[in-house]
């Protein structure tokens, strides 16, 4: 989290937090990078408590994500459900000190744990899964319809990370040129129901739970219109960064192999893969290591970075610069 907003997130905020959603006052911190977000209890009960800073979102963002969320949850996506406080607002807004806001939402808690890299779970069946939920998520997407008095979540292109020479030190050119002659082949892409439309953008496996059998997706903040390739690329990227950080190239697209073969026959079980995935999936790949790399200059100052981040912004600077995907597609032995 940005410092200045850490400085008026005070006590007082997070107890009238509390009070607006009748929470009890005993909680637990599960994070803190663009969002805070609680674990709290009421009569008994889990639920999560988010706090957005108003740098971070407006209110109205808020709300057109919650009614997507909620759409998903009434067609049997499994995401979790949004709670109205004691005053019956999806979204409260909190005033802090300094005249900004912070907006608390309540959610459900949704069943299952976090499965990582090196969990025995970490397999076949769980990314068969993986592309079955995001599959099922992108064909009941295309009937959704933005909620009355809403207004629409942005699009890919207006998010704040994309603009690399905002965060991005000046001296480092060629990785502005290319992040942006990247967003300019994106921006050329064909939109059609079948390929565009508005997605999660960020299923990596820190956010999703999965009770053994089923995938509970959370964290929509990102949420925004997007090609459907984004979300299909995102999975294998954060997959073989986390799985084998400064790996081989050879070792990384074995394992890309086995875990996209599952992915994608599970995401076709509940929705036709896009016209030209193949060619679109290395474009996003590519996007997101333009993203993780703006966003780490944005959040992390240069001397709270840790050695294991500097590495990995090093390799992500290499690969923008030599204009290469994470993982080569191309490589690959796909059975689609």
């Amino acid at each position: 989290m940005e410092r200045f907003v850490e400085q008026v997130f005070t006590e007082e905020i997070m107890n009238e937090a509390l009070q607006h959603f009748a929470l009890e006052k005993e909680y637990k911190k599960l994070g803190d990078f663009e969002n805070y977000v609680f674990e709290v209890t009421r009569e008994g009960s889990p639920f999560i408590l988010r706090l957005t800073h108003s740098s971070h979102r407006t209110k109205e963002e808020l709300h057109s994500e919650i009614d997507w969320m909620n759409y998903l949850h009434t067609n049997q996506v499994l995401v979790p459900r949004a709670y109205e406080s004691v005053n019956g607002e999806l979204v409260v807004r909190l005033q802090a000190e300094d005249g900004t806001n912070f907006f608390a939402s309540l959610f459900s808690k949704v069943p299952g744990a976090h499965i990582r890299s090196n969990h025995e779970k970490f397999d076949q069946e769980l990314f068969y899964k993986w592309g079955q939920t995001i599959g099922k998520m992108h064909q009941v997407t295309k009937g959704y319809v933005v909620g009355e008095n809403l207004v629409k979540r942005p699009s890919w292109e207006e998010e704040d990370i994309h603009f690399v020479d905002k965060y991005v030190p000046t001296d480092e050119q060629l990785i502005i040129q290319n992040a942006n002659e990247l967003l300019l082949e994106i921006q050329k892409l064909d939109q059609n129901i079948d390929n565009y439309g508005l997605i999660h953008t960020d299923i990596h496996s820190g956010n999703f739970f999965y009770d053994g059998e089923n995938i509970h997706v959370f964290d929509f903040d990102d949420c925004c219109y997007h090609w459907f390739c984004s979300d299909i690329a995102i999975p294998l990227y954060y997959s073989v960064l986390y799985g084998f950080p400064q790996g081989k190239k050879e070792v990384r697209n074995d394992f890309a192999n086995i875990f996209f073969n599952a992915f994608l026959s599970g995401y076709k079980s509940e929705n036709v893969l896009p016209s030209g995935w193949e060619k679109q999936v290395p474009l996003f790949l590519r996007l997101r290591d333009v993203a993780l790399y703006s966003v780490l200059h944005k959040k992390i100052s240069p001397e709270d970075r840790t050695e294991k981040m500097i590495a990995q912004m090093k390799e992500i600077k290499e690969r923008i610069e030599q204009n290469e995907p994470i993982v080569d597609i191309a490589q690959l032995t796909l059975s689609v």
